[in-house]
């Protein structure tokens, strides 16, 4: 079946050069303090503290605290600040069941309407592969999310749109990132294997390979299908 003609892309998509927030580089500096130990459970959160650390005013601090505490990393409470809650992998892997699901359908519905992006997802791939070179863990997470922007956006639904983008996709790739420590080509492979399912127009298989590269960061039991895992040692 020839390739879907692809399509401009979406007005909000930001461009590839475009430089993290000021909220988005605190957010993840505790992030990654979080994850490793660094801020241990029931630590205080001190704004003022951490505004003087980057420099800036307390508004972007406000703005990084209130998107962890989506995340599930801290806990926020009038007259006593934030503390840092225990880290919690479940939390995070839960998150991808939902993100096979949203994306398995947005898959389908880009898929049938011929509105995949293919340029700005081989693009996405492209700067993947370019990052797994220079060993950029923050670079390959930030293009992961944006690859699957592009997909999400492309189905065309509002609602998925905004169900996917509440996940705080590009918070919560960085933390699997961090856990599970990936081999980073390995990861750019995993786009690029989607990506070529994608451009064979066959519908059920790319919505299957959608649903599956998500599920598998699930840590689940069981796969997608019922299917046991292999026990880890």
């Amino acid at each position: 079946m020839p390739e879907p003609t692809a399509r401009t892309a979406h007005p909000s998509t930001a461009p590839r050069s475009a430089r993290p927030t000021l909220s988005r580089q605190i957010r993840d500096g505790l992030l990654r303090s979080i994850v490793t130990g660094e801020l241990g459970e029931g630590e205080r959160l001190i704004e003022t503290k951490i505004a003087a650390e980057y420099g800036t005013s307390q508004a972007p601090v406000r703005e990084a605290l209130r998107q962890l505490e989506g995340l599930g990393l801290i806990e926020s409470r009038p007259r006593q600040g934030s503390r840092v809650l225990p880290f919690a992998e479940q939390t995070i892997r839960e998150a991808y069941i939902m993100r096979a699901a949203l994306e398995e359908t947005a898959t389908r519905l880009a898929m049938l309407a011929g509105a995949l992006p293919f340029d700005l997802l081989e693009a996405a791939v492209e700067d993947m592969y370019a990052c797994a070179r220079a060993a950029d863990m923050t670079g390959i997470g930030l293009a992961s999310a944006r690859f699957h922007r592009h997909v999400v956006q492309a189905g065309g639904n509002g609602l998925l749109t905004r169900a996917w983008e509440a996940l705080q996709i590009e918070a919560r790739t960085a933390i699997a990132l961090m856990v599970t420590g990936p081999e980073l080509e390995g990861v750019a492979d995993e786009h690029r294997d989607l990506l070529d399912v994608m451009r064979t127009g066959d519908v059920e298989s790319a919505c299957r390979h959608a649903r599956d590269h998500q599920w598998a960061y699930a840590d689940t039991p069981h796969d997608a299908y019922g299917t046991p895992r292999p026990q880890k040692t």
